[in-house]
């Protein structure tokens, strides 16, 4: 499978000579990706199907002995920045993209104890679309972690292997709550039918229900973010979670199976997907909302919001045979509207397949 286009690999090479005047001695890429179905479960415990884009994040890469981190990128909307690798600062406050790339390099530096990096440059290129729900952010992290392994000479499977079965601690799972019960998600969406009542609940009856004070609510139960929250959506969030968790498995048993209406069984899949975010987890929009009406009336599938919400990204599932026609018309019918809200650089329509990991390319 194709993961790189090598003219974009000689371009980023001479643009790295022009800024640095000198030549990289690896590059690394890293994928975006997209969740195909399971919005908003995750953290609940149950299993996503996500797939990694063709677009993706390319560093090229030059270890230099000054001890000095020097990052540049391609798109001019990225200032340059530079900082001793030896004294990672990393502003919580500002989103400014090079803190994804300290972030990446940061961990790997905590969790090899070291404390005498040698310098770098780096020119930092991509197409993935930034804020869309394609997690641009967490494959720059995820290149700048690699690169930093890389000029180190050390091993990503071993820190792979120690992480891979890490617990989340101190968090009660949705799944877990299942696993006592011992009964199924379908059943689970009947628990929630009997036991919750579809009107919002306000802290006081939530601690009736569970036996606890408003001390106990807000310092056991609830997060930081959440405990001044007046109005709890228990039953439509709770259904939104089963549904989805149940819709995932389904989706990975259609694909395993492999029926003749494989497509059409999938695309339902992915429209009730959308439905529950939009009407149970309310994380869905207006535009997004009419964003996916239109890819459906114009061929897809199925169509679903994808990524946090509330606004971001869109996915649909597509036959190949229509699909220059889709993106075509799909591209007239949301982006050239007449009232012409969407800046250029927000009208960002392409297709993908699924696409390959991370890799290392060493200069021949």
């Amino acid at each position: 499978m194709p993961v790189l286009d090598w003219t974009l690999l000689l371009k980023l090479k001479e643009m790295f000579n022009s800024k640095f005047g000198s030549i990289p001695k690896f590059y690394v890429r890293a994928p975006g990706r997209v969740n195909i179905i399971g919005e908003h479960i995750d953290y609940c415990g149950y299993s996503v199907l996500p797939m990694a884009i063709e677009q993706d994040v390319l560093i090229a890469v030059e270890p230099v002995k000054t001890y000095t981190l020097q990052l540049a990128n391609t798109n001019p909307l990225y200032p340059d920045f530079s900082t001793s690798a030896n004294n990672i600062q990393i502003d919580k406050t500002k989103p400014l993209w090079h803190n994804y790339f300290l972030c990446g390099l940061k961990g790997i530096q905590e969790h090899f104890g070291l404390s005498n990096l040698t310098g770098m440059n780096c020119l930092v290129d991509g197409n993935i679309p930034p804020s869309s729900g394609l997690s641009s952010s967490s494959a720059l992290v995820c290149c700048a972690g690699l690169v930093t392994l890389t000029v180190l000479g050390r091993n990503l499977s071993k820190l792979l292997a120690k992480y891979k079965n890490l617990q989340w601690d101190n968090v009660l799972r949705l799944d877990e709550v299942q696993a006592k019960l011992g009964i199924s998600l379908e059943e689970m969406l009947l628990v929630t039918e009997d036991a919750l009542h579809p009107e919002p609940y306000n802290p006081e009856e939530i601690c009736r229900c569970l036996g606890i004070s408003l001390e106990e609510l807000r310092t056991q139960i609830l997060s930081p973010n959440t405990q001044d929250v007046l109005i709890f959506k228990l039953y439509q969030r709770a259904k939104h979670v089963y549904s989805e968790a149940a819709r995932v498995l389904q989706f990975k048993k259609i694909c395993e199976e492999a029926p003749e209406n494989m497509v059409q069984l999938l695309g339902e899949l992915m429209n009730q997907s959308h439905m529950s975010c939009r009407d149970m987890y309310e994380c869905s929009c207006p535009e997004l909302d009419q964003l996916v009406d239109i890819c459906r009336k114009l061929g897809a599938q199925g169509s679903r919001l994808t990524g946090a919400g509330w606004g971001g990204c869109a996915v649909s599932i597509v036959p190949a045979d229509k699909l220059p026609g889709f993106l075509a018309n799909v591209h007239k019918a949301y982006y050239q509207r007449s009232d012409g809200s969407l800046a250029p650089e927000k009208q960002s329509l392409f297709a993908t397949k699924p696409g390959g990991g991370a890799l290392v390319f060493l200069e021949a």
